[in-house]
């Protein structure tokens, strides 16, 4: 199980700083639905290795959040509604 130190040191690395080779294509990752959400979590987590850094198809993806910034629900409304209205 990852520790939350561990997820710490990975949301510091930096695209350029990582092997592209060795990051993980979340479109090869299946989890199990019928397993409960802690286990689908831990089965993520395991497989992505690095959940900040990763491929999806041939794009490199990083994610970071601002430590006082929106909650995630809240940015995707906005941008959703923005591409309605704009």
């Amino acid at each position: 199980m990852i520790t939350l130190e561990q997820l710490d040191q990975l949301s510091q690395i930096e695209m350029g700083q990582a092997d592209r080779t060795k990051l993980v294509d979340i479109k090869a990752i299946t989890i199990d639905p019928s397993q409960p959400a802690i286990q689908r979590m831990e089965s993520y987590l395991e497989n992505v290795k690095n959940p900040y850094l990763f491929l999806c198809g041939d794009t490199t993806v990083r994610i970071c959040f601002e430590p006082d910034g929106q909650e995630l629900i809240n940015k995707l409304k906005t941008h959703f509604e923005h591409l309605k209205t704009g």
